[in-house]
């Protein structure tokens, strides 16, 4: 019961400290990615504070049924869950902004990547993002009731499990084979791929012509079919930035917050008013 206890008061503790960083959060930047968000000094808070929409946070199921938040076991720690390091704390803000994580601004993504088992571990979520219902985008098969916050999945991803669902609080992070199958945007309204090998440059020179045409020839794909588009494991710099922002891809992956917030700031001409 003492252990519990003190879990509990570290959350809460977790929560209160997202408060007091929630009035001096950033502008927003909607395509602003933060790639195994966790594993900044202050997670969620030092994303938002830079202005990021999008967050990503890797989840292991515990064998007491908790989520905890973190790339391998040996990281997990008991108060880490995904309610106190992120629900919880985007709850407050929600509530505390009349519904909006950013007070009059978009909508933010938590991207959830499932590092266990896929089904137990979406069983388990499932039952948690009920309880977060007031703040979630809520999806069918037909159709997406956008709220302030939008859950997407990935990594070991349930994906005909959650497709039968409806309603449901979460949707299928894609890959380019979805692009061939076509499956409802509703389903599926995010494609993520690897930068590698699917475009053998690196920022170290001019990109070449070729590269950038199908760079944007394969955002042109996912855009006409009404879905998000998302590189990982892209290098993190400038030089790539800037390509990505010129072929109109929605969302940068990053570990540099700050730097790319300033980057987008003064470049994304699509940036949030």
């Amino acid at each position: 019961m003492r252990r519990n206890t003190v879990h509990f008061a570290i959350a809460c503790a977790l929560v209160l400290g997202y408060a007091a960083y929630a009035e001096s959060a950033a502008k927003p930047v909607e395509r602003a990615h933060a790639h195994n968000d966790y594993q900044h000094e202050h997670p969620l808070i030092d994303a938002l504070n830079a202005g990021f929409c999008s967050v990503e946070a890797d989840i292991h199921l515990a064998a007491n049924g908790a989520l905890l938040v973190g790339h391998d076991a040996k990281d997990l720690k008991p108060e880490r869950t995904l309610q106190a390091l992120y629900l919880d704390p985007l709850r407050v803000r929600t509530r505390a902004n009349g519904g909006k994580v950013y007070p009059n601004g978009p909508g933010v993504m938590l991207l959830i990547d499932l590092k266990s088992d896929g089904e137990k571990t979406y069983a388990a979520l499932r039952e948690v993002l009920e309880n977060y219902a007031d703040m979630l985008t809520e999806f069918t098969p037909d159709s997406t009731k956008p709220q302030a916050v939008t859950v997407i999945i990935t990594g070991n991803t349930p994906r005909e499990t959650i497709a039968a669902e409806s309603p449901r609080f979460a949707a299928i992070d894609g890959r380019k084979n979805d692009l061939e199958s076509n499956p409802s945007v509703h389903t599926v309204p995010l494609v993520s791929e690897a930068w590698r090998p699917l475009f053998e440059w690196y920022g170290k020179e001019n990109m070449p012509a070729e590269v950038r045409k199908k760079l944007k020839d394969f955002v042109e794909k996912v855009h006409v079919q009404g879905r998000r588009v998302r590189f990982y494991a892209a290098p993190d710099h400038p030089d790539i930035w800037k390509e990505l922002l010129t072929a109109d891809v929605d969302l940068i992956n990053t570990d540099k917050l700050e730097e790319l917030s300033a980057f987008l700031a003064k470049n994304d001409k699509k940036n949030a008013k």
